[in-house]
């Protein structure tokens, strides 16, 4: 019998993740305020330099291991031996992340040679050839009732964040059902999923009909397409959808809801995904589960 191979070994880099500064206010009064950490982390691969991410700097290690995921760079996370951080490795100030994996990497230079610039905050990246996995992908046959989308916004809407204190970052989570699996937050919404693909990989969560993704920022083609690939076939969020967000969430039939906040929400597309009880939204009580 032939063991599985261990999950990689993680160091644990947090860094802080606010900065206080002095400001001077509208009324000439000077004040003492939080602002978000944004710092530099560069990713090399078997020695490789692959990308530099600007990141909050949080959960470096899993920003990493879900960095590669979604990249597509490695298809199981035993692939990886190691991810090490270390915050004063690089030049300027800038941290490196250094992976090291059991058994390389194939055509690694050719894979990543074709990058696209995304929308993303802190310019997010995708390497050109992941449109062509779009047709591979296949999500849970799921229904969201309007009583857990509500119950989805109202937990985000309770959670504390960075974003209440200091602003200027995405926040991203994960939901089964109405219960919230895991809520991150960066200086991008790019770096927050690739973060909540990476913790649900080295915590063993795979996405079924009642995984929900929510996100604070755009629904733009590079979240649709992270989150199909993550397997979850529902996606909120409290701003809108880009036209390629739209295009591609519609040809792999995943539901996105934007423009979620208190009761107001508007469905873009997969709407049979949604059931409605439009009496919740004149603030009737009542509960229902996934279908």
């Amino acid at each position: 019998m032939t063991l599985a191979s261990p999950l990689p070994h993680l160091t644990q880099a947090k860094a802080s993740l606010t900065r206080q500064i002095e400001v001077l206010n509208e009324h000439g009064v000077r004040e003492v305020v939080s602002i978000p950490a944004e710092r530099a982390l560069t990713v090399y691969v078997d020695n490789r330099e692959i990308v530099t991410l600007m990141t909050l700097g949080a959960y470096p290690e899993l920003l990493v291991l879900g960095y590669l995921r979604n990249q597509r760079l490695v298809n199981h996370v035993n692939e990886v031996d190691s991810i090490t951080v270390d915050w004063d490795a690089g030049e300027d100030g800038a941290g490196a992340a250094a992976v090291k994996t059991r058994h390389g990497i194939a055509d690694i230079q050719a894979r990543t040679q074709k990058r696209v610039v995304t929308t993303g905050c802190g310019q997010g990246s995708v390497f050109g050839d992941l449109m062509e996995e779009i047709d591979t992908l296949t999500l849970p046959d799921a229904r969201i009732t309007q009583a857990r989308l509500y119950a989805v916004i109202n937990g985000i809407r309770l959670q504390e964040s960075t974003y209440k204190s200091a602003g200027s970052v995405h926040g991203c989570a994960l939901f089964a059902g109405e219960t919230m699996q895991v809520f991150v937050e960066d200086v991008g919404r790019h770096n927050a999923i690739d973060t909540i693909a990476g913790w649900m990989w080295m915590h063993g969560v795979a996405s079924d009909a009642a995984s929900i993704f929510y996100t604070t920022g755009r629904l733009t083609s590079e979240m649709v397409m992270k989150s199909a690939q993550m397997g979850v076939p529902v996606v909120v969020s409290r701003s809108g959808i880009t036209q390629m967000g739209y295009d591609l969430a519609q040809r792999l039939q995943l539901c996105t809801i934007g423009r979620a906040t208190n009761k107001h929400f508007l469905c873009y597309t997969a709407h049979e995904r949604l059931v409605l009880d439009p009496a919740l939204a004149q603030g009737g009580v009542h509960r229902q589960a996934f279908l």
